[in-house]
């Protein structure tokens, strides 16, 4: 499969499924600005799984398979939760386990583990080598960890957090989850074995090029985002402190 191939990948299917699901389930309450976010997110799973981006990272390069990592475990499930309306918010947080799972203090930490784990060399050599299961589990666990792990920055329920909350979640997030890729990015030598028997060498990038690079991509990527979502929640904890001194 050359580099540029787009990739047939029944895990697809399953956003295009997620999609349907939601519009029924909001017919009646549907927040077109909500419902553009929801779709987009599901649009960009589409797009991680079958675009030249899923041949590339699970045949060449490094770069790809990071970038595809967060696309699945940050932007996709970002905006997925930003899409479900409050009404839809509350009827999904109802179960137990919901409940648990989003709690700030679970949801963080397996969240940060699900990405920790999956980057340990074996595993990721693993998973690359058995595409049609173990790494659709991962892929799986990355969008599920992902949805717990925004739950509470976005929506109210089950556990209602304050702007200064949220923002101080946020950071905490950044700070455990920023030195993988800065180690990715640093590291001396080439740690995933399995783009070692890449066909050839993309963009003419040496083994260890392609890992600092997208260990540098994820680095710059959680900045920027991560940044972007502490400085609106932050500013509105501003907000709501002047208003309560007037």
């Amino acid at each position: 499969m050359t580099p540029g191939a787009w990739s047939w990948n029944a895990e697809a299917l399953v956003p295009l499924v997620l999609a349907a699901w939601y519009l029924v389930a909001t017919r009646e309450e549907q927040e077109p600005p909500r419902a553009v976010s929801f779709l987009a997110g599901c649009a960009l799973l589409v797009a991680a799984l079958v675009t030249p981006l899923d041949t590339l990272a699970r045949i060449y390069l490094v770069w790809a398979h990071l970038l595809q990592n967060v696309v699945l475990a940050e932007w996709g499930p970002l905006l997925l939760v930003l899409g479900v309306p409050p009404a839809l918010g509350r009827r999904l947080s109802r179960p137990r386990v919901v409940k648990a799972l989003t709690h700030p203090f679970v949801a963080l930490p397996l969240w940060v583990v699900t990405y920790a784990v999956w980057h340990i060399p074996a595993l990721y050599d693993a998973a690359l080598g058995r595409p049609g299961s173990l790494l659709a589990l991962e892929h799986a666990t990355y969008v599920v960890a992902g949805i717990l792990f925004w739950w509470c920055v976005w929506q109210t329920e089950p556990h209602r957090l304050s702007s200064g909350a949220r923002a101080g979640y946020v950071v905490a997030a950044f700070v455990l989850s920023a030195p993988l890729g800065l180690v990715l990015a640093l590291v001396p030598r080439a740690v995933y074995g399995f783009y070692a028997d890449a066909p050839e060498r993309v963009f003419g990038l040496s083994r260890l090029t392609d890992q600092q690079l997208g260990g540098m991509t994820m680095a710059a990527e959680q900045s920027v985002v991560f940044f972007a979502v502490f400085a609106y929640w932050f500013l509105r904890f501003l907000t709501e402190q002047e208003q309560l001194e007037e």
